[in-house]
């Protein structure tokens, strides 16, 4: 099977095309497109590949198949054909399988425009496919109140309407439909509106409206003011839409923009379609990466699969970095400024918005509803790059400087996290300095964290103000942690939320679910700190009372509060119930001091 292999790639062609890697049962392990066949296959068995990856699918592979195509661009296609037949295990996994809903204008007598997701080859005009159900809907919307098509499936035919076979229902009395069924609308008058209606669809608004003007300015003259008073209402609905759509310049007339975010295993795509400086189409995409792919070649697969979704013919693709590879006739551009450059920025955040959302969806099974809700919301209104599926929040506690403990609470998937709850005794801090106190207390707490390889929190919260969250943060750089850790802290006596680097207060809903957990955070923090503060300083304080006991040691009040729990209790105690612990000697003066 080896010498069929070597005598494959002796014989590989200088040619385009696509190749295919088999393993020894047959299954397709991987499909690329090449420049130029030779060069590329043969990479792959001469170089060293620090991939673990690739060198196991090259190991697998025992024939190589591939077709020689004309052109670099028919390669680029034919392989996005041929990976979403056969699904490889080593291609990228391109995750939009969904069907989406297009609309259609019915191949009929006065034909009817609705949503569908089947697309049946009767000569009907099929507009989409829509990837957002808003833009879907409101295009609909508009439509619909301009030219009002019938919504009926009545067979229009012209015996039947001349037959008087049907009477007007209720949407023509309401205004909803002209009433072509009874003949008050006439074929010519509604085959014009479904042009009309066509070239909306395609993103052309400027031939309709230019069309509606000069039938407007006719009725004008013809003194039909009625009638033109309806047209002009018709404009206005139009361009009031068209307004809502715009985003840039109307001078960008036909173009494409694709955006990509990556991460170690997933890439994700954003992709605009442009006409007239409209949005007309909008898609995200999910690739789970296989072999390390580069943003680069990312793009390739997915601009090639969202332009044939789409039918696009655009000449200009804007990108956020210039691929490699060529496509006849299609120009593509990185912008540096202007309203190009808007477009790129607009795509870029739709494709970390929806890698936000997929991370999301992603944890959510491992989440109840409430916890989902609130980490949700605490990422949006702190701007987090990730869910804060763990956060911590440390307070400090202390009286004059005595006593100083500090706590720290963790909350894990937005309810507290008992078990993970860590208490500190400040060892080199004297008086009460809370600065100091707050970054001895954090550097502690990750320094154990990372030199034990522990998950650090999403996000950390620090109960004061701007001196607090400094010295925290202070002691996160020293880590070199600072970039991996968002920190803010909260303030008491205005609920202020400050950032670190930032000078004004974050500004969020004062009844938002974000401050309620952030609040709940510091108040269980306060809450945990100031048990411990308190107890010690009982302990300390009844410590203190029997150690000015002349005779009485620390082992001898050991016993006694571990026998008794308390002073009050001791106090009450005779000679005779002390003896068996301590002695008579001790016995005595302890009963002797207390009467």
């Amino acid at each position: 099977m080896l010498s069929l292999l070597k005598i494959t790639l002796s014989n590989l062609p200088d040619d385009p095309g696509v190749y295919r890697f088999l393993d020894s049962s047959g299954i397709i392990l991987y499909i690329g497109k090449a420049k130029n066949l030779k060069k590329r296959v043969l990479s792959y068995f001469t170089k060293t590949h620090t991939n673990g990856k690739i060198a196991f699918m090259v190991k697998r592979t025992t024939d190589v198949q591939y077709i020689i195509v004309n052109t670099e661009q028919d390669a680029l296609l034919l392989e996005n054909t041929l990976i979403k037949k056969h699904k490889p295990r080593y291609n990228v996994a391109l995750k939009d399988d969904k069907t989406y809903p297009w609309i259609c204008i019915k191949k009929e007598p006065f034909p009817r425009v609705f949503v569908t997701r089947r697309i049946i080859r009767d000569g009907s005009f099929y507009a989409g496919p829509f990837t957002s159900h808003n833009i879907m809907y409101a295009l609909l919307d508009m439509i619909n109140k301009v030219f009002k098509p019938r919504t009926c499936n009545y067979n229009l035919s012209d015996v039947n309407i001349r037959a008087n076979k049907f009477r007007v229902c209720l949407e023509y009395h309401i205004g909803n439909c002209f009433g072509p069924c009874d003949g008050h609308q006439g074929k010519n008058e509604y085959d014009g509106n479904m042009e009309r209606i066509k070239e909306i669809l395609k993103g052309d608004t400027g031939s309709a409206k230019d069309t509606l003007k000069k039938q407007m300015n006719f009725f004008a003259e013809q003194l039909r003011f009625e009638e033109a008073e309806k047209v002009k209402k018709q404009i206005e609905c139009i361009e009031k839409h068209q307004r809502k759509s715009t985003v840039v310049n109307p001078r960008l007339t036909n173009l494409d923009v694709i955006s990509i975010v990556t991460d170690e295993k997933t890439g994700y795509v954003n992709y605009l379609r442009i006409l007239n400086g409209t949005i007309i189409q909008s898609h995200n995409l999910e690739i789970k990466k296989k072999l390390d792919e580069t943003p680069g070649q990312l793009l390739e697969i997915t601009l090639t699969e969202c332009r044939q979704l789409f039918k696009s013919e655009s000449a200009e693709v804007i990108v956020p970095l210039i691929p490699d590879f060529q496509q006849n006739n299609l120009i593509f551009t990185l912008p540096v400024r202007g309203d190009k450059k808007k477009l790129l920025l607009m795509s870029e955040r739709n494709a970390q918005h929806f890698r936000l959302l997929q991370l999301r969806k992603s944890v959510s099974g491992n989440l109840s509803p409430m916890g989902k809700k609130l980490v949700t919301s605490v990422m949006a209104d702190l701007h987090l790059p990730a869910l804060p599926l763990h956060i911590e929040c440390f307070d400090n506690s202390n009286i004059q400087g005595d006593f100083p403990v500090s706590a720290c609470v963790v909350f894990k998937n937005g309810v507290p996290s008992k078990k993970d709850y860590r208490l500190f005794n400040l060892k080199t801090v004297s008086g009460p300095d809370d600065f100091s106190s707050m970054y001895e207390v954090v550097y502690r707490r990750y320094k154990r964290l990372t030199e034990e390889k522990q998950p650090l929190p999403q996000l950390v919260v620090i109960d004061g103000g701007k001196g607090q969250l400094n010295a925290a943060a202070e002691a996160l750089e020293k880590l070199s942690i600072g970039s991996k850790i968002k920190i803010i802290a909260l303030a008491k006596r205005m609920e202020e939320i400050f950032l670190h680097r930032k000078q004004e207060p974050l500004l969020i809903n004062k009844n938002s679910d974000t401050l309620k957990l952030l609040q709940h955070l510091r108040d269980e923090a306060h809450r945990f700190g100031i048990k411990h503060h308190r107890g010690r300083r009982i302990r300390e304080t009844v410590r203190s009372e029997l150690m000015n006991i002349k005779g009485v040691g620390e082992k001898s009040v050991k016993i006694l509060l571990t026998k008794f729990g308390s002073v009050e209790q001791i106090r009450k105690c005779s000679a005779d119930d002390l003896i068996p612990l301590l002695g008579k000697s001790k016995a005595g003066k302890i009963s002797a001091f207390f009467r």
